[in-house]
Order: structure tokens, then C-alpha cells, then sequence
């Protein structure tokens, strides 16, 4: 019986992988959850898993679970809160696998604190690989325990791995090809980004996800952080990552090895597969998570427009500082950026178009360095938060396109 903690119980991953777990009772326990905000749908997971701790962002709202579970018989589950309950809840004694699915920083200390625990860690957070994936892996490698994608294409990047020999070593790998949907602007001219509502940016053509996600996937900056955690994960250089537009999603991703083998990955577009193979690892397990090959459609192929989803290439910027042996802190700028101006442009202060130029704007005015622990990682994170910002401030004086068509 596997013990496992959920960090984000209540998001779309942390909610899938309640749903892996009801289907399988005889090999998992939920031992621990860290549900955010929610406090209504924590109570509810709370009364059907009856965790050890239930964690909650807010002191108030913990407090009021905590009277709730008591009225409810259900006193003897520990109710904590704050960054510190996190930890909590990510490091308890009786857990044995996190799932860290907290989307942005907020789960980065509790997810390092997994691993500084000896935790079996399935990472479904690619920020806390993209602001401090050398911490991280590092430690991972000190303890002797993986870490096991659960986002769709690094998952499908490590299932192909096993077709090389241990594993698929670093030499035998000549490059991952990291496949993207495109997303719904992938025909859109460029001249139109400008006026692209909100509600368009949400509408994505496969993926159901949250909506930072979604937003990240339309002007392609999730595919760059998924380049920066390709690197960090599987432990290869930028210039053996590449991204390929795959409309129909089928592939998932592929691993191309130096004799010119190319290994695919291709399911069902179900976030519980990838779960359920991070949970079982190395097993695999039977599911009715089925694809219909009889039913494949037709396989397109694409090149991204860079010019287009400039987002991309600032991911693959930031890196190169890393490999000029001055990085850490751009990736930070960079994911502090992102997720402060998507915020913006889903309250309808910025335009689509100026998502990806604060984010310039404020790697530019980040100095490059190394950082070399958590609370450094954090403390940067705060000045680009700021940055950017204030940079959000600037572009709201000047109009919103979005505000002036609505």
C-alpha cells in the first residue's frame, strides 16, 4: 500500500489523482492533502479520504475546517495552514510519494522539502524545476530517489527513455522532441494577437486545464518551461530540446537516439495515465485508459513560429545564460514574469500581446546569478514579482486593447 500526499488536492491534477486512487484502493492510501483556498471541496475530501493532515492556505479558513471536521466526528484529522503546513503535509512520517501539483511557487519549499525527506516526489509543478530545477535534482540525486514527471510530454520523455540502455544515458540520446498542440492561436495572424479576449485565450483545443495553464499554452511559454525542465530532468543541454507543433496531440512526446531510433509515446489525452504511471513506477499496471489505434487521425508536424510565440524564446534565452555559467536567476524572472502577467491579462488590465514583452522587460532587468538555496530562489522571485508588477502598472496607463473593446 503506497501512502500518498497531495500538494494541490483540490486543482485538476490533485483531483485526477484522487480518481487513480478510488480505482485503485488495494495500492494507495491518501495519507496527507495541502488544498489551497479551497476550503468547501477540502472538507468534502477530507470526510470521503480521512487524511492524517489537511492543510490550508489561510489561517481563518484552516481554523474554520477544524470545527467542521470536529461537528463532522472527525476530529483526529490535523488541520494546518501556510507555507509551513505545506511542508507539513509534503514531509509527514507516513507518507511514502508526493504528488506536487501546486501550479506556480507556492509549492517549491514544500516539494524541496519532499525530496530533503527522502520522499518518492511525481513532479506535475514544472515551475519548481524551472526556478530551481539544479537544487532540486540535486538533492533528488543526493537521496537516491526519483523523480517522476507526471506532466503529459516529460512523462511520455521518460517512458521512452526505457527503450535505451539504462534507461536512455545522456549519450545515447541525440534529442527529445517536446510536442505542442499549438494551441488556439496557432493560425491566427500575428496582427490580430492584439484583440484576443480573454475568453478565446481559455478556449483550449484538447487540453482541459486550469486557466494559468491554458493561458501559458496559447502563447506557448508552457512549452518553454517544459524545455527548461527537459534539461534539468533528463539532465541534456537546450540545443538537444526541441519543440514541434503537433496539433492533434496524439504524440506526446519522442526520444531520438544517436543511431537514429526515434521512440513515440501516444495515449489517450487523460492526465490519470501519466499519473497512474508516475504512482506505479516501474510497474505498469492494467487501466481502461485505452487509445483506439484503429481510430489514429492523420499525424501533422510543424516547425513553431518563434516570431509569432516570442514566449518561446525567451525560455531558451534564459537557459543560455545558464549555459554561459551565469543563470538561475532569469528562469526565476522568467516564471515570476509569466504568471504575473497572465494574473493581469485575466483581470483585463494588459493585452495578449504585452504578456510576453513584460516578461522581456523584466528578465532584462534581473542580473544574471546563481542561486544556491531555496530561500534565495524565493527572495528573487519576490523582486521579479515586483518588477513586473510594476511594469503591469506602466502598460495599464497606456490602455488596454482589452478594456477598449469590451
Amino acid at each position: 500500500m503506497k501512502r500518498i500526499a497531495i500538494l494541490g488536492s483540490t486543482g485538476s491534477i490533485g483531483r485526477s489523482t484522487l480518481s487513480v486512487v478510488e480505482s485503485y484502493p488495494e495500492r494507495f492510501q491518501v495519507a496527507t492533502l495541502a488544498a489551497g483556498n479551497n476550503a468547501e471541496l477540502a472538507f468534502e475530501q477530507a470526510v470521503r479520504w480521512k487524511p492524517r493532515v489537511v492543510s490550508l492556505a489561510d489561517e481563518a479558513a484552516a481554523q474554520a475546517l477544524e470545527v467542521r471536521l470536529r461537528h463532522a466526528g472527525l476530529g483526529e484529522i490535523e488541520v494546518v495552514q501556510g507555507a509551513a503546513g505545506t511542508v507539513r503535509v509534503a514531509t509527514h512520517p507516513e507518507v511514502d510519494f508526493v504528488v506536487s501539483a501546486i501550479v506556480g511557487v507556492s509549492g517549491l519549499e514544500a516539494t524541496y522539502e519532499a525530496v530533503r525527506a527522502g520522499k518518492s516526489v511525481g513532479l506535475a509543478n514544472k515551475e519548481c524545476l524551472v526556478v530551481a530545477g539544479e537544487l532540486i535534482t540535486a538533492e533528488a540525486r543526493k537521496q537516491g530517489k526519483p523523480l517522476l514527471p507526471i506532466d503529459s510530454e516529460h512523462n511520455a520523455v521518460h517512458q521512452c527513455l526505457r527503450g535505451g540502455r539504462m534507461n536512455g544515458e545522456a549519450n545515447e540520446v541525440e534529442r527529445i522532441w517536446l510536442t505542442a498542440s499549438g494551441g488556439p492561436f496557432l493560425k491566427t495572424p500575428k496582427s490580430e494577437f492584439a484583440s484576443i479576449t480573454v475568453q478565446q485565450a481559455l478556449n483550449h483545443p484538447t487540453w482541459k486545464m486550469g486557466k494559468r495553464i491554458t493561458i501559458d499554452s496559447a502563447t506557448l511559454m508552457n512549452k518553454g518551461f517544459e524545455v527548461i525542465e527537459a534539461c534539468r530532468l533528463f539532465h541534456v543541454s537546450p540545443d538537444r530540446v526541441q519543440v514541434i507543433v503537433h496539433p492533434q496531440s496524439t504524440i506526446h512526446s519522442m526520444v531520438e537516439f544517436v543511431d537514429g531510433s526515434i521512440l513515440a509515446q501516444f495515449s489517450v489525452t487523460d492526465m490519470r495515465l501519466p499519473i497512474l504511471y508516475a504512482l506505479t513506477y516501474p510497474e505498469r499496471v492494467p487501466s481502461d485508459l485505452r487509445f483506439s489505434v484503429m481510430d489514429m487521425r492523420h499525424l501533422d508536424f510543424c516547425p513553431p513560429d518563434m516570431a509569432k510565440f516570442p514566449c518561446l524564446g525567451l525560455a531558451y534565452e534564459s537557459l543560455a545564460y545558464e549555459a554561459a555559467g551565469t543563470g538561475g536567476a532569469k528562469t526565476i524572472a522568467l516564471n515570476a514574469a509569466d504568471e504575473v502577467a497572465v494574473a493581469a491579462f485575466l483581470e483585463e488590465q494588459i493585452g495578449f500581446d504585452e504578456i510576453p514583452r513584460i516578461i522581456e522587460e523584466t528578465m532584462s532587468a534581473t542580473p544574471a546569478g546563481h542561486l544556491e538555496s531555496i530561500q534565495e530562489v524565493l527572495k528573487l522571485d519576490t523582486e521579479a514579482r515586483l518588477l513586473a508588477r510594476e511594469m503591469v502598472r506602466q502598460y495599464c496607463r497606456k490602455g488596454s486593447p482589452i478594456r477598449a473593446i469590451s
